[in-house]
């Protein structure tokens, strides 16, 4: 398994982002960058390299899911894996955000002291997925 360190955490309500930044850098011990809104993780994400993207669902602009479709058009970060955050979590809303491609989805309001352990779970799984998967 390869360890992953660079988190993208795409949030335009700057609460949420001090809290997510501090909860993953201090407890969780990844490198953050905070964009706050899906044009500007556009503009960056290439440029940061993430191991994975964490993706408000609501922004206003441009939403997550678009925001989402756009990121997979750049080949560069295509493949990136993609995390949805957010306060819909009813089960035709979870199904949806993977049916776009999305790894999981994470509830908020989120745990700050538990945040860093979920993405490292959701990290795990996928990449054990990965390996049980034909080539």
């Amino acid at each position: 398994m390869n360890p992953f360190q660079r988190i993208l955490y795409v949030e335009d309500e700057p609460d949420i982002q001090t809290v997510a930044k501090l909860a993953l850098e201090m407890v969780g011990g990844f490198t953050v960058k905070i964009c706050s809104s899906g044009k500007e993780a556009l503009a960056e994400a290439a440029d940061f390299m993430p191991d994975l993207i964490l993706l408000d669902v609501m922004m206003p602009g441009m939403d997550g899911p678009t925001t989402f479709n756009r990121l997979r058009e750049q080949p560069i970060i295509a493949e990136i894996p993609i995390v949805f955050m957010t306060a819909k979590i009813q089960p035709s809303e979870i199904a949806y955000y993977k049916s776009l491609g999305a790894v999981d989805v994470i509830a908020k309001p989120f745990d700050p002291m538990t945040l860093a352990d979920q993405i490292r779970k959701i990290w795990e799984k996928r990449e054990q997925n990965a390996a049980i998967q034909p080539v």
